[in-house]
């Protein structure tokens, strides 16, 4: 089962309508947690939302609490969670990306995607990773094609994984194929 913690984002029930293609979807908010779903999931996703990362303790403390215990997976606001908990700053961006397409390329030879491959990937958020950044076991792991921002972050040993973009938006070509290839690693 996966558990989805909403951040109150309208994207949320489309991260939801994806991910129960490939396995039973529970979800509530954020200030709402069902300890009964937390303990029975093999997946925690964290999900987008506004804000940054330091506004939602409650999710910091079950990313603590589950981390290298149950796969962890960060969209937008939950990759900045993620990387936030990991003790990175989470910065302004000059150039807001809502509603955008980015080219993201694969960086790193650890990554659970090929090194090298090219996404096409729908963007919506104005905040990103401060680097450098460095995190026992995480890797950046893509980054966009253009202006080299981290776009997503990998930890194999304790099966978390972030994605700054939205791989549930329609800007996003084969959004279904990176969620599969995270939720079978």
């Amino acid at each position: 089962m996966i558990y989805v913690i909403d951040h109150k984002d309208s994207f949320t029930h489309n991260v939801v309508h994806q991910l129960s293609l490939f396995d039973k979807v529970k979800c509530t908010n954020y200030n709402e947690i069902n300890i009964n779903y937390l303990n029975s999931a093999t997946t925690i996703v964290l999900s987008p939302g506004p804000g940054s990362p330091k506004d939602y303790p409650i999710t910091s403390k079950i990313y603590k609490n589950y981390k290298g215990k149950k796969r962890i997976v960060g969209i937008c606001l939950g990759f900045q969670q993620i990387l936030f908990c990991e003790g990175a700053k989470i910065v302004q961006q000059k150039q807001i990306y809502h509603g955008f397409q980015s080219e993201i390329k694969v960086v790193n030879k650890k990554s659970i995607f090929k090194n090298n491959n090219k996404y096409k990937v729908g963007r919506y958020h104005s905040l990103k990773l401060k680097e450098p950044f460095y995190s026992k076991n995480f890797d950046i792991t893509m980054r966009c094609a253009i202006s080299g921002s981290a776009m997503a972050v990998e930890n194999n040993v304790d099966k978390i994984y972030g994605f700054q973009f939205h791989p549930e938006s329609f800007l996003t070509i084969n959004g279904n194929l990176l969620i599969k290839k995270i939720l079978s690693a």
